[in-house]
């Protein structure tokens, strides 16, 4: 999935960085910027919600959105940052374009 998700935003013209996990995740964010955090929240080893807690200590104007199946069990303790989106499972690739494009307020996500 992660590669599907990396070139759908790539080929719409963002510029992509797909890791296998939040803990691969964490060194990146240390040492270069980001503009968005794209997560899964339910992950093996570290979760979305506490990859985007720590991220918003190296970069708390990234903005973030997750991507999930389990948002409403997930985010039930109010662990979302004020600053993300959330995109419930299944979605259309084009979706996900749209709501990046929305979070960045450009473009649309037609040539999907």
């Amino acid at each position: 999935m992660r590669e599907y998700l990396a070139r759908a935003l790539d080929r719409s013209g963002y510029q992509v960085t797909a890791v296998e996990s939040g803990l691969a995740a964490l060194p990146l964010l240390a040492s270069d910027s980001f503009d968005l955090l794209l997560t899964d929240i339910v992950m093996p080893g570290m979760d979305g919600i506490e990859l985007a807690q720590e991220a918003s200590k190296i970069a708390p104007q990234m903005r973030v959105m997750f991507i999930t199946g389990f948002a409403a069990v997930a985010l039930k303790d109010n662990r979302k940052p004020a600053n993300a989106k959330v995109l419930s499972k299944p979605f259309h690739l084009r979706d996900l374009v749209l709501e990046v494009d929305r979070m960045f307020e450009i473009g649309d996500a037609s040539e999907l």
